[in-house]
């Protein structure tokens, strides 16, 4: 059984910057590929950041390129998500989620989930 426990979320203003944290249970975390997706209210849910297992290889929605960075800590069973220059359209609850194998882009490609945590932008 492999659970998923995020934190790190808040209120911030717009310009500023938070770092989620998820805390990944299980002996297997190290071969599994790491995401970070995110529900606005009202909308889809949709993917923002992933990182391979080994941390060589990271992927970003356009929306987040250049102020989110993934990463990743085996030792300490957590991958981490940096998000500076925050804007209220980065308003969702933030998901982590742990992938086996599949498109790493895609949310049903991933096999758990953690509870969420919600994170606010105010401008």
């Amino acid at each position: 059984q492999v659970q998923l426990v995020e934190s790190g979320g808040g209120l911030v203003q717009a310009g500023g910057s938070l770092r989620l944290s998820c805390v990944v249970s299980g002996r297997t975390f190290t071969t599994y590929a790491m995401g970070w997706f995110r529900r606005a209210p009202g909308k889809e849910r949709e993917f923002v950041a992933a990182i391979r297992w080994s941390g060589g290889s990271t992927y970003y929605a356009d929306s987040v390129k250049g102020r989110f960075t993934i990463s990743r800590d085996n030792a300490k069973n957590t991958v981490y998500l940096q998000m500076n220059s925050l804007k209220s359209e980065d308003t969702a609850v933030y998901y982590c989620a742990a992938q086996r194998n599949g498109n790493i882009y895609r949310s049903p490609d991933y096999d758990y989930w953690g509870q969420g945590t919600q994170v606010t932008v105010s401008s």
